[in-house]
């Protein structure tokens, strides 16, 4: 099962790296940092750059949960598994499945690409195709999208990259 691990803002690639060195063998199927790429216009080009989807956490996945917690407790830093209460809750299924549609087996929501009909947004490329109706907001001059999704039982808003040309050119 999936769980959720809270860690110190920019520490995310620390705690992944001491997870992987520390805990037990067995003890994780994997441990991964859900990523996202996007363009970032530096020396008058754009360059593709991957960024954290969702920072502060790390996914790991395994079937002893009482024994990550209690092995966390010897790693440092500040890392603690989301719980409801006192018990440690796996990430719902269906937040699962779409962690694993929008990233892959790699874990990174590559760049989509699509192009705005009135006012709403068709994508031709990439992830987001038929998850137009997450998108809550689009800055095209960054080439980012805002989407709303369920995270551990709550509403969270997320960037992705997205590219919206015009119309005319929804063919390239």
């Amino acid at each position: 099962m999936w769980y959720v691990i809270q860690v110190a803002g920019g520490t995310e690639h620390k705690v992944k790296g001491d997870l992987e060195r520390y805990l037990p063998e067995g003890l994780m199927e994997k441990c991964f940092i859900p990523l996202y790429e996007e363009m970032v216009k530096f020396n008058h080009n754009w360059h593709m750059k991957t960024k954290i989807l969702f920072p502060c956490y790390l996914f790991v996945v395994t079937d002893d949960s009482e024994k990550l917690y209690m092995e966390l407790k010897h790693i440092d830093g500040l890392t603690k598994l989301l719980k409801s209460g006192d018990d440690i809750l796996p990430l719902p299924e269906n937040e699962v499945d779409l962690l694993k549609r929008l990233g892959g087996d790699d874990h990174i929501v590559e760049m989509s690409l699509g192009y705005k009909e009135g006012d709403k947004v068709v994508i031709t490329k990439g992830p987001l195709i038929g998850y137009e109706t997450l998108i809550k907001k689009i800055d095209r001059h960054k080439r980012k999208a805002i989407l709303e999704v369920e995270f551990f039982h709550q509403k969270k808003e997320i960037e992705v990259g997205l590219e919206v040309l015009p119309a005319s050119q929804n063919d390239k």
